[in-house]
């Protein structure tokens, strides 16, 4: 198959030498914000043969993970890796990469989904809620057009995957008929394992590879990842992100208002510590 024709856009349709280099050069939270970022979404291709096996006899789903959403996911890696490379061509991408990817594959096992489809649907939902929001923050900070072009590709990308797992959700839950309460513990378990797994993982290792002298050294990396995650946390798109981790709940109007503001609180933690 020739994914050109089928991926919604192509690395090749990006332009790197046109990038602003002078625009963002400077911003060490940004530079920690997208290089984390394409640490964890070039490790996809592990975390969809996970998902491939765990559907198993599910046709349809496993030929859309294998067909189309490992390649958008690795798409998102490379191209993000790329951009980082173009800006700041003295880190060592693949290096970090490399420690980050012998940290993180080793937690990324089928163990650590859910027992039952359905739950794991609404799981994959929770982390299509948090990249969306993440990409659709991080393409309001962007000023450099070739950022802002990248980020809502990507953020356009999430939103759809996010509406094809919903689908599947739906039909699982009807078959195994679970109810609101266990659908709601799955979510809750998956955005906390989201926030202290992939992100923290993945920033950890940027810092790492940045500051060697520093590894391990929690006091200096705080210095360095809490402006990031400031940062992020004021273009959260609270909103969108609340709408989107309620959806699979499948709330009462009055119901869905009371916890509007807890699961507020829980979406801005998505990608924050």
């Amino acid at each position: 198959m020739d994914y050109s024709t089928v991926l919604p856009w192509t690395l090749e349709s990006l332009n790197f030498a046109d990038i602003d280099v002078a625009r963002v050069r400077h911003d060490e939270k940004l530079f920690m914000l997208l290089c984390s970022a394409s640490f964890v979404e070039s490790g996809s291709d592990l975390y969809t043969h996970n998902l491939i096996d765990h559907f198993q006899g599910d046709l349809e789903l496993q030929a859309w993970l294998r067909d189309h959403w490992e390649h958008e996911e690795m798409q998102h890696g490379r191209a993000l890796a790329a951009y980082v490379r173009h800006v700041w061509p003295e880190f060592d991408w693949d290096a970090g990469f490399q420690a980050f990817w012998k940290d993180y594959g080793a937690l990324c096992t089928t163990e650590q989904l859910e027992p039952s489809r359905c739950l794991e649907l609404a799981a994959r939902c929770v982390v299509e809620t948090g990249t969306a929001s993440l990409y659709r923050a991080l393409n309001d900070i962007a000023d450099e057009p070739v950022l802002k072009q990248l980020t809502s590709h990507i953020k356009s990308d999430e939103v759809r995957h996010y509406k094809h797992f919903y689908q599947a959700f739906l039909r699982y839950r009807e078959q195994e008929q679970l109810g609101r309460y266990k659908v709601l513990r799955a979510i809750l378990r998956r955005a906390n394992e989201v926030k202290n797994e992939d992100s923290d993982i993945a920033m950890r290792h940027v810092f790492n590879q940045c500051y060697p002298h520093y590894k391990d050294d929690q006091e200096q990396f705080r210095k360095v990842a809490d402006p990031a995650l400031t940062l992020l946390r004021r273009h959260i798109p609270a909103e969108m992100s609340v709408k989107m981790l309620l959806k699979p709940l499948n709330l009462p109007p009055r119901l869905q208002q009371a916890m509007e503001k807890p699961l507020a609180r829980i979406s801005q933690k998505l990608f924050l510590h």
